[in-house]
């Protein structure tokens, strides 16, 4: 990403709001599904003290076991990992049909897997992957996924094509912090086959959908900071956009939408408004995932998402992984009965 990002006409017009009212051009037949359960793989906390309620499932201390010969028994009891990542293990059910996907994967190549492991959740059942983009924070853990399966299954993975961008963070007076990178040579060679796709997917019979580049149509989602840079082939260059970002959406009948997100760099009120727009469906039953509204680059968009989705009226609000302490507690103020806070191992079931 660039020495110094500087502002220019380009970078302002990557970053403008384009009109996209009313309704898609080319409306998605997203399929509606009788249940989903989205089960919260990786976050940024785990907190072992939270309570289940009707929607939503916590895990305790009790989660799983560990030999530790301190203690009397020889064994302790643990938790689930938390770090600075995210990842999603996604069931949907219509009829007596069920599928599961990953979405995301953590930061660490073993988070992920040990947490699914202490859940009793065998990750090598899953149907496919999704990535939501290319940042090393949601894709760490595909090595470790890959470890495991080495049996030579071939593993369908959505990705966008510009997730294999070489990006870096350019801090002023620091030394430049260069992303790792995401290789297709290796993915494949590992068993995973690539879906590249810019445009919306429909995934398990048209039941999911991904929404591919999200359309950047409110005043206040402006992307990434200036640090944020890309390599284009001659140079580093700020890459506001952080174009690859997309969702993962379901319509559970008679409910509304379901929207998981990653990060969210493409705003969390644009890919809720696009999810709406593409489906048609008006009603956003959830929100889960990062909405990346941490650090001063994005405390002055907090407030004015928070006016969006409290307009919105969502059911549930689940902000985690890059969504940050100041975004949780507007929300959460916001929203007192709709919010609900996110932690590795909690499990989303939507109502039936």
């Amino acid at each position: 990403m660039c020495e110094a990002a500087t502002a220019s006409g380009l970078d302002a017009a990557l970053v403008a709001p384009r009109p996209a009212l009313g309704k898609a051009i080319d409306p998605i037949e997203l399929q509606p599904v009788d249940e989903v359960v989205v089960t919260t793989l990786v976050d940024n906390v785990y907190d072992a003290l939270l309570a289940s309620d009707e929607r939503i499932t916590r895990v305790s201390f009790g989660v799983s076991h560990a030999e530790a010969p301190q203690f009397q028994d020889g064994h302790t009891a643990v938790g689930l990992r938390a770090e600075h990542g995210f990842s999603a293990l996604v069931v949907v059910r219509r009829d007596a049909t069920t599928t599961s996907l990953l979405f995301d994967t953590g930061l660490s190549p073993d988070a992920m897997m040990v947490n699914a492991d202490r859940l009793g959740l065998d990750l090598l059942e899953v149907h496919g992957v999704v990535l939501s983009h290319g940042h090393f924070d949601h894709a760490g853990g595909l090595a470790g996924l890959a470890a495991r399966s080495r049996s030579g299954r071939s593993l369908p993975m959505v990705v966008h094509p510009m997730a294999w961008t070489r990006r870096r963070l350019a801090v002023p007076g620091a030394e430049p912090f260069t992303m790792p990178t995401l290789s297709r040579r290796a993915l494949e060679a590992e068993g995973f086959v690539l879906l590249e796709r810019r445009q919306p997917s429909l995934l398990v019979d048209d039941c999911v959908l991904i929404t591919g580049e999200v359309d950047r149509t409110t005043e206040f989602e402006r992307g990434m900071p200036a640090i944020h840079e890309a390599w284009s082939g001659g140079g580093w260059h700020h890459d506001p956009d952080v174009v690859d970002d997309q969702a993962l959406v379901v319509d559970v009948r008679g409910r509304g939408l379901v929207v998981l997100t990653g990060c969210g760099h493409a705003g969390a009120v644009n890919i809720a408004r696009h999810a709406q727009r593409l489906t048609g469906v008006s009603h956003v039953a959830a929100l889960l995932g990062g909405l990346h509204l941490s650090g001063p680059a994005f405390e002055p968009v907090i407030a004015p998402t928070v006016e969006a989705f409290t307009a919105m009226e969502p059911d549930l609000v689940v902000p985690g992984h890059c969504t940050g302490w100041r975004a949780q507690h507007a929300l959460a103020a916001a929203l007192p009965n709709d919010w609900a806070a996110g932690s590795s191992g909690s499990s989303y079931r939507s109502p039936t």
